[in-house]
């Protein structure tokens, strides 16, 4: 984790609040030393930016991580939609392929 990096993309934040991106960015950054503070930023990245696609690849991984396999499951359903929805055919078979991982870890 680059503390640098972080205090960075907080700036990027608050003089572009309405850039997605950024956001995700810092999401990233916390994503393996402090899970839960990325989980918060996908989270708000899910409510507040629920067209950009690349969040819901890493939120239902966080999420399944978690072990909160219910919001996994939703949050991979709703990124495959919107992959279909968007016609992004990579992105698509990404998360189609995560989920079906995902499926397989139920059945052990």
């Amino acid at each position: 984790m680059n503390n640098t990096r972080i205090q960075l993309l907080q700036q990027y934040i608050r003089e572009q609040p309405d850039d997605p991106f950024n956001v995700y960015a810092l999401a990233m950054e916390y994503r393996d030393e402090q899970p839960q503070k990325a989980l918060h930023y996908l989270k708000k990245l899910l409510d507040e930016h629920p067209a950009y696609l690349a969040t819901y690849y890493h939120a239902a991984a966080l999420f399944a991580e978690q072990d909160d396999r219910t919001a996994a499951q939703a949050v991979y359903e709703k990124g495959i939609a919107l992959a279909r929805e968007q016609k992004n055919e990579k992105a698509l078979q990404e998360l189609t392929r995560a989920y079906r991982a995902f499926q397989d870890d139920d059945e052990f």
